[in-house]
């Protein structure tokens, strides 16, 4: 896992569906509150509806780039180089939409949503990363466009759009640090 990096190049070579089934089918076991399991991965391989997203994505990002995000926010962004900009959208083969599944008509309440989901997220990323594939956790805020586009239900809250595929061969890669284990494990 400490090979895992985020990329934002990907090559359009499509994507076995089995691995995005078996990665999913992974992320499914994650724990949750009372078992309710309050998530839904939505599979987009379609051009069409991927460009949509695009759309609403870079619409959303460039909202926040220009008005919303703090200078400090931007300032801690700039190493990345990111922007409103979001080719990799349409470019990667399969993007996996995740929401929280809330209490619906055929829903029952569920406990700990967002824990239970990013849990279930942790397991599909590295599910994905040991099939080989690479990845990207985007999150344009808001995400209520992705709900409209992909016709989820009104309980259906968008948690994370991830962007799935093989790196392009000159795929920019952060050179980023994590912590070291003493900053992050706390013995008692």
């Amino acid at each position: 896992m400490a090979r895992r990096r985020t990329i934002r190049d990907f090559t359009d070579e499509p994507v076995p569906m089995d691995v995005i089934e078996s990665a999913v089918a992974a992320a499914a076991t994650a724990p949750s509150g009372a078992n309710i399991q309050p998530w839904r991965f939505v599979v987009v391989t379609d051009p069409a509806l991927k460009e949509q997203i695009r759309v609403g994505a870079e619409e959303e990002e460039r909202e926040f780039y220009q008005r919303r995000a703090s200078e400090e926010w931007l300032a801690a962004l700039a190493p990345l180089g990111t922007d409103h900009d979001k080719p990799f959208l349409v470019t990667a083969p399969a993007l996996i939409v995740v929401f929280e599944v809330h209490k619906g008509v055929d829903e029952p309440r569920p406990y700990y949503v967002k824990e239970s989901v990013g849990i279930a997220v942790g397991f599909l990323l590295a599910a994905l990363h040991s099939a080989g594939l690479a990845t990207l956790t985007h999150t344009p805020s808001p995400m209520k466009f992705l709900g409209e586009i992909l016709g989820r239900p009104a309980n259906e809250r968008p948690y994370v759009l991830i962007p799935v595929g093989y790196p392009a061969p000159d795929a920019r890669v952060p050179d980023i640090s994590r912590k070291p284990l003493g900053e992050v494990l706390v013995r008692r």
